[in-house]
């Protein structure tokens, strides 16, 4: 009876990790224009929350070749950090079957309510709002976890 049990908690324990992973949005995706390659990974205490930055760009320079940086974000002293290595999720909460919490959207340097959802092993689905009115959503692809913007320079 007490083995049987243990199995049991064991299995269910098995399963619950299963349903985890197969929500969890951890790895590289590329956004829905193609412009930027996101990486996200487990974050915060106990590895329950979710955080992402940007590891690619499509356009990493400005015309005078200078990195790009957070140019409109509302804070004057954040305008000159870097987009490359730039944080725009942070701390996104489990929820059900995604992950919310807020994203910030560096081409209007504003945040926006936002919620992940794994479509499949090779879709995440991102929806955001800003002020429960202005909403949209749109469908990243999964990548390989390679930086190349750092291959492509050898």
């Amino acid at each position: 009876m007490r083995i049987a049990f243990s199995a049991a908690l064991l299995l269910a324990g098995l399963s619950a990790a299963a349903a985890d992973t197969a929500k969890d949005p951890s790895g590289t995706w590329l956004t829905g224009d193609g412009r930027a390659k996101i990486r996200i990974d487990r974050c915060g205490p106990g590895q329950k929350l979710v955080c992402g930055k940007v590891v690619w760009l499509e356009v990493p320079t400005t015309e005078s070749g200078t990195p790009r940086t957070d140019l409109k974000n509302p804070d004057p002293k954040k305008r000159a950090r870097p987009v490359m290595g730039l944080q725009l999720i942070d701390g996104l909460k489990p929820d059900e079957e995604k992950y919310t919490g807020e994203i910030y959207n560096i081409e209007e340097g504003k945040i926006y309510t936002v919620s992940l959802e794994r479509e499949s092993e090779a879709e995440l689905s991102v929806s955001g709002c800003m002020l429960k009115v202005l909403c949209g959503s749109q469908t990243w692809t999964r990548v390989p976890d390679v930086n190349q913007q750092a291959a492509n320079k050898n």
